[in-house]
């Protein structure tokens, strides 16, 4: 009752907005005079959603939203994912912090799915997956995604967004929709820009420490101020865009990009005692003085480079050959939880006063696209070799492992995860006369193949050996101990038993058919046959209508069925590390559904999701300057991949014997789920002989994620005296139901006057929770409008200067402390919630040059 409720109540604001502002729905910005909205209208010749050579927005019969390069260029964001969390109502990118490798590849979502539920696509062919998989509580625990960030945001030339199942046209993961990234392909001209800008910002709710004392009591006495002022997250841009002739009929047009991006921490100051207390119980004197920023909670450094290159040339006048590649280098850093001196995990000979351990990430990210395109008589064809990877290389910093002593060393090598894949794609469409319909049928069809790999490389020796030092590296039995904690503090390295190379291929066939079946009913029905080696085949088919009751107004709907494969990283990551219980080292170990451990655990191994796809809308454009469209959905996916709680007891360890490990925890198909919700987008034009033209924009997605059936656990088990609950908490299922938020409102306005164009945006995000197993604990995240702002000056034809803030208003997430009955220290240290869904850093101020030739 409460999600209907909030349904209304959000249905209800936007339609008051509307009225109020004046202003329909939309999620595409425009910054551009009247010339180039005309030559925009042109542009508007989509990739994803159809098949048929030359369908527009306008017409299509699944919803697509565009993005296109000035809309970018206004947000003053660096990061393409943060971009599209700015524009697009359905996506979701929060910023969480401390979560091992996912400081480094924040996941995103389409409709509050998996990040691995949307596929993502460049010039129309796949991209590649990152070999990260996210293990830890943020939103797309378990999944492995695309690192869209490895785009550099100027090397684009618009996004397509396809809102709507597409398994049965384009393969596994179009499940929530298809992001489609379209590269620039001028063939003369450019642009280099810089862009520097900083986070000033006050702490909401988080008062600086302003001096520590003691009390009459000796003991520990914090006097604190007002809301802490900072000053960071310094980020400097550059960028560069420039297009060459190929000949007379080609291209090659080269993106490069340069970020710099400082920290930005929001943790609070820690209270806790870090040394031991003398034989009279006295605080130490070196309590006064030290640090008590002891952690960082935000955003950590990073240093991106990226350079891609697009390119195309006709070959005879009716064939053409294109090629892409790109490559993008990330070097970064995220800290830990911080080890205090007196913590049994630290070595005091080694950090006398406590240490903060970071992982350090060098993040390569590489593809080449390769093919030709063209028409013979009858037959539109291309024919594409893909080849790409992501490799990420863990370094541990400022750390130790705690078993092997004072000798212990301060940095290692933890190991290295690597993906790629290759694929050969083949397609090829002509229009055919079958004399039953309106118009002629437009008959696709077309057959692919993938090869994957996935590698898991051993880290230093050092870095997960169980050395013969007790804990606080004090010398210890060397045979009965107790021992210290094994490997690097933060992030224990890989070991041999967790090294592997695995791979698999699949190969699929397709046939895409479409016609006006009467003057304004326009159906296509797609069907695709995948097999996979590891673990068989699939068949899923499509159909969609539209139907034009009016120049200006459409109804359109389409069903699905669509899958998910399992990811290679979900299949095949093994991973054995150390796991403080209550203060007891306790071996965890992350197995493979298909090992003999997880079998023995009652693993059945992985299989594909199934989802069936429903939607239904409406699309009424008036005028060449208004635009509204309205889709209802949902979407149930069977079979959902989860990572299980970890699996620990007895029984658990009888079944866990030989391995190393006394708990478990694997992947596993244990859940369904719905989806569904309402989409609401639409732009309106206004031009004016005095005051320029006006562009606003606005869009709505209300969206509810609700976990249907939990499937019983394994018998072996249930055997063991463990249910379904243990398999898959309470608490992951409220991260998949409502840790993202429930509803999101964009609107926005952008002004062309003379030489100036300012544009306005304003989002409202809406209610999200960060479950916890304990109740007291449960953060409930109120909706907060974040309002960003972008004025650029053209000062000659090509020099332009801008300036903005994103989040205007130094909005923060309500402070956790304020939240939650049972207020924890770490409640306090990290003073606001991961899964905020604008991020926890306040206000970012910029100064933006530019120069266009």
């Amino acid at each position: 009752m409460q999600k209907a409720n909030s349904y209304a109540a959000v249905f209800k604001l936007s339609l008051v907005a509307s009225a109020f502002i004046g202003i329909p729905f939309s999620t595409t910005l425009h910054a551009q005079d009247q010339a180039a909205l005309d030559e925009q209208d042109v542009e508007q010749i989509q990739i994803v959603g159809s098949r048929r050579v030359g369908r527009t927005i306008n017409d299509s019969p699944v919803p697509i939203d565009i993005i296109d390069a000035s809309s970018i260029e206004a947000t003053g964001l660096t990061e393409t994912n943060m971009i599209l969390n700015s524009l697009l109502p359905s996506f979701n990118f929060p910023q969480p912090s401390i979560t091992d490798g996912t400081d480094h590849v924040r996941p995103a979502q389409l409709r509050g799915l998996a990040p691995d539920h949307t596929l993502v696509l460049v010039n129309g062919k796949r991209r590649h997956t990152s070999a990260l998989l996210n293990l830890n509580g943020s939103v797309g625990r378990g999944s492995s995604a695309v690192d869209l960030n490895a785009i550099p945001a100027n090397a684009i030339k618009r996004i397509e967004v396809l809102r709507d199942g597409a398994a049965a046209q384009y393969g596994s993961d179009a499940i929530a929709g298809v992001i489609n990234i379209v590269l620039k392909d001028a063939a003369e001209g450019g642009e280099v820009s810089a862009t520097y800008g900083a986070n000033v910002t006050t702490m909401d709710g988080v008062p600086n420490l302003d001096a520590v004392g003691t009390d009459a009591n000796g003991n520990l006495a914090f006097t604190t101020g007002s809301d802490r002022e900072v000053t960071d997250g310094q980020t400097a841009t550059l960028r560069g865009n420039i297009g060459f002739e190929w000949g007379s009929d080609g291209f090659v047009n080269v993106s490069g990009e340069y970020r710099d991006r400082g920290q930005a921490n929001r943790a609070d100051f820690d209270p806790r005692e870090n040394y031991v207390r003398d034989q009279e119980g006295n605080i130490d004197p070196r309590e006064l003085s030290v640090n008590r920023y002891n952690h960082v909670y935000g955003n950590g450094e990073v240093e991106d480079y990226a350079l891609f290159v697009n390119a195309g040339k006709a070959l005879s006048s009716s064939m053409e050959f294109y090629a892409t590649a790109g490559i993008s280098s990330r070097d970064s850093v995220g800290g830990g939880f911080y080890r205090r001196a007196q913590d049994s995990r630290n070595v005091t000979a080694i950090y006398p006063d406590g240490f903060l351990p970071s992982i350090q990430t060098d993040i390569s990210d590489m593809s080449v696209l390769a093919g030709i395109k063209g028409y013979g008589d009858v037959w539109n064809y291309d024919l594409s070799l893909t080849h790409g990877g992501n490799e990420l290389k863990y370094n541990v910093i400022n750390t130790l492992n705690t078993s092997l002593g004072p000798s212990s060393p301060t940095e290692f090598y933890a190991g290295t995860l690597e993906y790629t894949t290759s694929i050969i794609n083949a397609d090829a469409s002509r229009l055919v006369d079958t004399g039953m319909f309106f118009s002629e049928m437009n008959f696709a069809m077309g057959a692919e193949y993938r090869h994957e790999s996935y590698d898991i490389s051993a880290g230093e020796e050092g870095s997960y050996a169980q050395g013969s030092f007790g804990p606080g590296g004090v010398v210890t039995d060397p045979v009965d101990g107790p021992f210290g904690a094994a490997g690097s503090q933060v992030f224990p390295g890989f070991t041999p038993e967790s090294a592997g190379d695995n791979s698999r291929h699949n190969y699929s066939l397709y046939v895409d058919l479409e016609a006006d079946v009467i003057e304004n009913w326009n159906v296509a029905v797609a069907g695709r046959y995948e097999d996979y080696s590891d673990f068989g085949s699939t068949f899923n088919w499509k159909m969609s209508h539209r139907v034009t009751l009016s120049d200006s107004f459409a109804l359109r709907a389409s069903v699905s069925t669509g899958f998910r494969a399992p990811s290679l990283q979900q299949q095949y990551f093994t991973s054995i590390a150390t796991v403080f219980v209550d203060g007891v080292p306790t071996e965890t170990g992350t197995f493979a559904p298909s090992s003999d451990v997880a079998q023995a655990l009652g693993s059945p191994g992985l299989d594909a999701e199934e989802s069936n796809n429903y939607s239904a809308g409406f699309t009424f454009s008036p005028s060449a300057d208004f635009n509204l469209t309205v889709d209802f959905y949902r979407i149930d996916i069977d079979d959902r991949i989860v990572l299980s709680n970890n699996l620990s007891g007895e029984a658990i360890e009888a079944l866990l014997s030989g391995t190393g490990a006394n708990r478990a925890r694997f992947f596993l198909n244990a859940i369904n789920s719905r989806t569904q919700g309402v989409d609401i987008v639409s732009t309106y034009t206004l031009n004016t002989a005095e005051a320029g033209a006006f562009n606003f924009n606005a869009g709505i997605n209300v969206n509810d994620n609700e976990v249907t059936d939990i499937l019983d656990a394994p018998d072996v088990l249930q055997g063991a005296g463990f249910d379904q609950s243990n398999l898959f908490s309470d608490v992951e299922l409220r991260r998949f139901e409502t840790s993202s938020p429930d509803s999101k409102i964009n609107l926005g306005v952008t002004w062309n006057y003379d030489r100036y164009t300012t544009t306005l945006r304003t989002t409202r995000y809406g209610e999200v929770e960060d479950p916890s197993s304990i109740e007291a604990r449960n953060e409930i995240i109120p909706s907060e409008w974040i309002t960003d702002v972008d004025v650029r000056v053209a000062i000659t034809d090509g020099l332009s200067v801008s300036v903005g803030a994103n989040n205007l208003f130094d909005v923060y997430p309500e402070a956790t402390r304020n939240l939650v009955d049972d207020v924890t220290t770490f409640s306090n240290i990290f003073p606001y919630s991961g899964f905020s869904p604008y991020g926890f850093t306040g206000r970012f101020v910029y100064g933006k040059v530019s120069y266009t030739f």
